[in-house]
């Protein structure tokens, strides 16, 4: 019945010039050939479509009936008929009109969701390119509109993290990556085999925005595999190889773009891209930086002249960029590019006017919060351990800056004591090898005022400081222990007295306070514990904060282990005092005799 409906409309259709058309037939035309693929009937409709005398019937009617037969393609992947349904698709491709298919075949990548997405991607990639090649007016905007909804849609798809998920492509990314590299092949060709041809400008920039976006998503989140294994097994380096030689191919070598990226000099030729340099381009350069320099990626077209401090500073950036966001796999590309840059640098020789570059600051402030923050243990270390090794490439002075703010501004004290830890080797440095005036005297004194004093006098929660405060007292210690009075060679026995006001005394009477309300929620636990209900959940409050709900015993642990806590550091305070007044006494005895 649908087949007979077909035909007579197609019938009655033939003895009318196109613009005679209504809209009333492209309506019943539709109908018709819907429901004969609905129904199987697609031999006869193959049939109606290569039968040359309804060309122009086709031509202007034909687009509607893609959607239907791109729909049994991507559902019924099982169907006998599948080789018909690919002729009448190929077929409506070659005779329609190319502007309507465009928009038709635009709206069913647009359509589906999940895994549907890469399906039909990788089904209308060859469709779509023969219609653009179909389109001559305006093929620039057609090229930019089709690789802008790809983009869209692929960016919709979850990127695969391990080696495991790669392989098995779930989604389908890596397949569409692949694929849509041989789809936007052409149009770089066609770029530069005719660089004098105007229209070849406009689609130089879409393809240039193209780039861009491929660049930021899915290589700013990609994982890649082990440079050992083979490289052609990697679908995410061999997709960023492939944008990287476009961007190359159309004009814009990647060292022009990391080396010019936040310069005032006009990089782009494209105004949107120009207008967007301080955005979105943030992560796509910071992207191509990472794939160039970490994972070597065309790296032998970069100038060898470049010196390590001098890729730093570019990279610097680019590294704060990666910081800043929260995602794993992105951040930790930003501690990767980090360490390349800090490997190739010797020891002691990262002047300190680099800090006056923003970057260099916010970047060891970002480390510090992938230390405190990032659930990950292994980057967690990871950030401590590259920290460790920014401050071993600064120049004292450097070194100095970086610790007066990481102190102001870090608010977290296992922090504050591997910065105090850090101090203490560079005093002992000074000490006993090459005298550094940062470190002894003045300046030292100056950064001892961050160190030694604690924050809210003899009501800071000592519990909370309680890395930073032994960090401290160890530091103390050790000044004692290295540098007699009459030496001062540290200047701390000048600011003795200072110290006893600011750190020594409201630390004894912080501990007294502490102790004494530790000691009273352990009685009053223990009391509770007594009572028949014992074995309930309670909660109680500690230093203003109210404890989780946890059984008694546990919370008596928790208040033992306080209680522990503020013993070691009444030990260590101990000790200080008692070195400091063996060594005054000292000096006095040797002062008398002399």
């Amino acid at each position: 019945m649908a087949v007979e409906e077909l035909q007579s409309i197609i019938k009655r259709c033939q003895i009318l010039e196109e613009h005679d058309f209504k809209e009333e037939d492209f309506g019943l035309f539709q109908l018709a050939g819907q429901r004969c693929i609905e129904e199987g009937h697609i031999e006869e409709l193959l049939e109606i479509i290569q039968n040359e005398k309804n060309n122009v019937i086709i031509k202007s009617m034909g687009w509607n009936l893609v959607g239907p037969v791109v729909r049994c393609l991507l559902w019924n992947d099982k169907d006998e008929k599948r080789k018909e349904y690919f002729l009448t698709l190929d077929l409506l491709v070659k005779l329609c009109n190319p502007k309507e298919l465009l928009l038709g075949l635009l709206e069913l990548i647009e359509e589906p969701s999940g895994k549907q997405i890469s399906h039909i991607i990788l089904l209308l990639l060859q469709p779509l390119q023969t219609v653009i090649q179909k389109l001559h007016n305006n093929k620039a905007y057609s090229v930019g509109l089709v690789l802008s909804t790809l983009w869209s849609q692929l960016s919709l798809l979850p990127v695969p993290y391990s080696k495991e998920q790669i392989q098995t492509d779930d989604y389908g990314l890596c397949q569409c990556c692949k694929a849509l590299i041989e789809f936007t092949k052409p149009f770089v060709e066609e770029v530069t085999d005719d660089k004098e041809n105007k229209e070849n400008e406009k689609l130089k920039e879409e393809l240039l925005k193209f780039c861009f976006k491929s660049l930021k998503c899915p290589l700013l989140t990609a994982q890649f595999l082990e440079q050992s294994e083979e490289a052609g097994n990697d679908p995410f380096r061999c997709f960023a190889s492939e944008i990287i030689g476009f961007l190359s191919a159309i004009g814009y070598p990647f060292p022009q773009i990391i080396l010019n990226h936040g310069r005032k000099k006009k990089t782009w030729d494209c105004l949107e891209l120009e207008e967007e340099e301080d955005k979105q381009l943030a992560d796509s350069v910071a992207s191509l930086a990472y794939l160039v320099f970490v994972q070597g990626i065309r790296i032998d077209q970069l100038p060898l002249v470049l010196s390590p401090s001098y890729l730093l500073q570019l990279n610097m950036g680019h590294i704060e960029v990666f910081l800043q966001r929260t995602e794993e796999s992105v951040f930790s590309k930003g501690l990767e590019l980090l360490e390349y840059g800090l490997l190739r640098l010797e020891d002691n020789s990262l002047l300190y006017q680099y800090l006056e570059i923003k970057s260099f600051l916010t970047v060891p402030q970002g480390l510090v919060k992938v230390m405190t923050l990032c659930p990950i243990e292994t980057l967690r270390k990871k950030g401590l351990a590259i920290l460790q090794l920014y401050i071993n490439k600064l120049d004292s002075q450097g070194k100095y800056t970086l610790f007066r703010c990481l102190l102001n501004t870090s608010n977290h004290s296992g922090v504050e004591a591997f910065v105090i830890q850090n101090i203490k080797n560079q005093i002992d440095l000074s000490l006993k090898k090459t005298y550094n005036k940062w470190f002894i005297g003045p300046q030292l004194i100056s950064l001892l005022d961050l160190v030694l004093f604690l924050p809210e006098g003899a009501e800071t929660d000592l519990l909370q400081n309680s890395d930073r405060i032994m960090a401290s007292l160890n530091l103390l210690r050790y000044l004692v222990i290295k540098d007699n009075e009459n030496d001062n060679q540290t200047g701390l026995w000048t600011e003795l007295e200072k110290i006893k006001n600011n750190f020594l005394k409201p630390l004894h009477t912080g501990l007294n306070m502490s102790k004494a309300h530790y000691e009273a929620e352990i009685k009053n636990s223990q009391e509770k514990s007594q009572v028949p209900m014992s074995k309930d959940l309670c909660s109680i409050t500690v230093g203003g904060e109210e404890i989780p709900n946890m059984p008694p015993e546990m919370q008596l642990k928790v208040l033992h282990s306080a209680l522990f806590t503020f013993d070691l550091i009444e030990s260590v305070l101990a000790r200080v005092e008692e070195l400091i007044e063996i060594k005054t006494k000292s000096t006095s005895e040797e002062n008398v005799i002399k």
